[in-house]
């Protein structure tokens, strides 16, 4: 029997795990992706694009087409998205392996500020005029309209369209990884006061963490909400491991 696997994706490692199974298994795979970045990277195997309308939709859509494990490689962010995993998991009655990669740990000589949420984070940069670079996605970046006397550095893998509504806010479009010492030189020529930053964990996005260390730039991060999966794996590697352990044993109960 062809097992079928359903991977809620878009990040790096849902693109990662997709091709390993599909070059070493065999199975059959369906890459899900929300669709909110304009020109995704190619995916290694068949991909759908869209929401699912909720956990039932999920549910519902893992049922009408077989497949038999659910796989969550969504952003560490992605909290609603996570939680509706969980339940469309539980209501089709499929196991879940939720992938949530470590998270990075404060190092000798980070400067950081952890805060709980985005609307903290404009507060926690502070008064004054600063110069921010701003490291979020395209949907976290509203409320900074609410402090327009900063000058911000915004970097995004699509364009911010419409532009914030602020004074001075200039724009980068580019999608990781990015070398230290190019965030380095970065950092240093938009002489940079602090860096407000998700910690999403992995390498591709960690060369701005580890160049404020190294130039003494305050960071604020912002906390991950908690992962409503009770146990998660933090790799591809043990994702692979769990996805194996899970489908087979569905093999020794028959199903």
């Amino acid at each position: 029997m062809t097992r079928s696997i359903l991977i809620l994706g878009g990040t790096a490692d849902a693109r990662l795990l997709a091709g390993k199974l599909e070059k070493e298994s065999g199975y059959r795979i369906l890459l899900s992706m929300a669709g909110r970045t304009r020109d995704p990277v190619k995916q290694p195997v068949p991909i759908r694009i869209g929401g699912f309308g909720g956990a039932g939709g999920l549910a519902d859509f893992i049922k009408e087409n077989a497949f038999d494990l659910l796989v969550d490689a969504t952003h560490p962010y992605a909290a609603r998205i996570s939680a509706n995993a969980v339940a469309a998991a539980q209501l089709a009655k499929v196991p879940l392996v939720a992938l949530e990669r470590a998270a990075w740990q404060r190092q000798v000589g980070d400067r950081w500020q952890a805060v709980a949420n985005v609307e903290v984070a404009v507060s926690a940069v502070g008064s004054g005029g600063k110069n921010v670079f701003l490291a979020l996605g395209r949907q976290e970046l509203l409320p900074f309209e609410r402090a327009p006397h900063h000058r911000y550095l915004i970097r995004s893998v699509d364009p911010v369209e419409p532009p914030l509504n602020v004074p001075d806010a200039r724009y980068i479009t580019a999608r990781g990884p990015f070398e230290l010492s190019d965030e380095i030189a970065m950092l240093r020529d938009n002489r940079i006061d602090i860096i407000v930053s998700k910690n999403s964990g992995g390498a591709a996005a960690y060369g701005k963490i580890e160049a404020a260390r190294q130039l003494g730039i305050d960071v604020v991060m912002i906390e991950r909400p908690p992962h409503p999966c009770a146990a998660t794996v933090p790799d591809i590697e043990a994702a692979l491991t769990s996805i194996q352990h899970q489908l087979s044993l569905l093999e020794d109960r028959g199903e």
